[in-house]
């Protein structure tokens, strides 16, 4: 770890060493709320920004550059690692991510191949590697993945869903294939997070976006398992961090799956759920997405009840329980940045 890095509030945050104030980035804080951002989604597809890694890195500095946040996280997308294993992928507009040929038997989990990250997906790596370079130590900058059961739903249902009835099927009647396909996610997950942080990132988030669909049973049956494979599996010389939605009544056994840092959403109340995992981990959370929306004295409001729940102890890193909403105010960002680092200031 370099000077820098041992000054990072963000890192120092993640491993719950006191901080001089509490550290914050959000989730797409480089998104469509921002005119540079939407400028640029005129002139490429989301995929070809992703896949251009100059286009990437610019992007990844969007927000660096406008607020005075504490990490920069990589532009990219969790999916990304699927087009090489053989799925096919596209990003429609209105529609978001959708799978051509969803994966719903053992043949096509089969056919699916393990990546070389550094060559299949070097574009990502290249990001890293230039985002690094303009960052110029200021900050650190996270990768990322999807976990194994969120990449895996996408795979069988063939993009977002509702109710997952389709990936919950395979699990209860066809744990054969479940399992290989879970089995091959993870091992392309553990390469590809590897990979970047063999490229220069400083931390990592694994987003288990939708798991909070399942009953804690079913999650330490059929997803634990795997999760816990991937975090063993990643180079511990960086925190990671585990995030998912709608997890209340998953926590422990996430804290138990591993990570650094558990990200919660805003339907859990942030200190309880510190208390019920214990303060041997960090916690990230919870800003709902939409109370940035409201007027400020509602940002400052949440913002100081969100800190309030954290009680002023080393390990708190400020982020929202989601993504930035498209429709967000550029200065209400502006402001919660600013609301977070003045209420948190030591």
């Amino acid at each position: 770890m370099n000077e820098t890095e041992k000054q990072s509030p963000f890192l120092m945050a993640c491993r719950r060493k006191p901080t001089p104030y509490t550290p914050i980035w959000l989730m797409r804080q480089a998104g469509r709320y921002m005119k540079e951002y939407r400028a640029l989604r005129k002139r490429f597809s989301f995929l070809e920004m992703c896949k251009n890694p100059e286009l990437a890195a610019r992007v990844t500095l969007l927000p660096v550059k406008k607020f005075e946040v504490d990490a920069a996280i990589l532009f990219s997308d969790i999916l990304l690692p699927l087009e090489p294993m053989g799925v096919e992928l596209e990003f429609k507009r209105e529609e978001g991510p959708v799978i051509r040929h969803p994966i719903r038997a053992m043949k096509g989990v089969d056919r699916l191949r393990i990546i070389e990250p550094e060559e299949d997906l070097s574009f990502v790596m290249e990001a890293i590697r230039i985002t690094r370079k303009e960052l110029e130590g200021k900050i650190p900058l996270i990768g990322f993945s999807g976990a194994p059961f969120t990449l895996a739903s996408y795979i069988i249902e063939g993009g977002h869903s509702k109710n997952y009835v389709l990936t919950k099927s395979m699990m209860y009647q066809d744990r054969s294939i479940w399992d290989r396909l879970m089995e091959k996610l993870s091992e392309v997950l553990i390469r590809y997070l590897n990979a970047q942080i063999r490229s220069g990132v400083q931390a990592i988030q694994l987003f288990d976006s939708w798991v909070g669909c399942l009953s804690p049973s079913d999650y330490k049956k059929y997803v634990y398992p795997y999760s816990k494979r991937v975090m063993e599996g990643v180079d511990r010389s960086v925190p990671l961090i585990h995030f998912a939605t709608s997890c209340a009544t998953l926590l422990e056994d996430m804290k138990r799956a591993g990570g650094d840092v558990i990200g919660v959403d805003w339907r859990v109340n942030l200190g309880e759920a510190w208390a019920r995992i214990g303060y041997d981990v960090a916690i990230q959370g919870n800003l709902d997405p939409v109370v940035l929306l409201g007027h400020r004295d509602l940002i400052d409001k949440e913002v100081r009840r969100i800190l309030g729940q954290a009680g002023g102890r080393p390990g708190h890193i400020f982020n929202l329980g989601h993504g930035v909403l498209p429709n967000t105010p550029v200065d209400h960002v502006t402001a919660l940045v600013e609301m977070v680092h003045q209420h948190s200031s030591k």
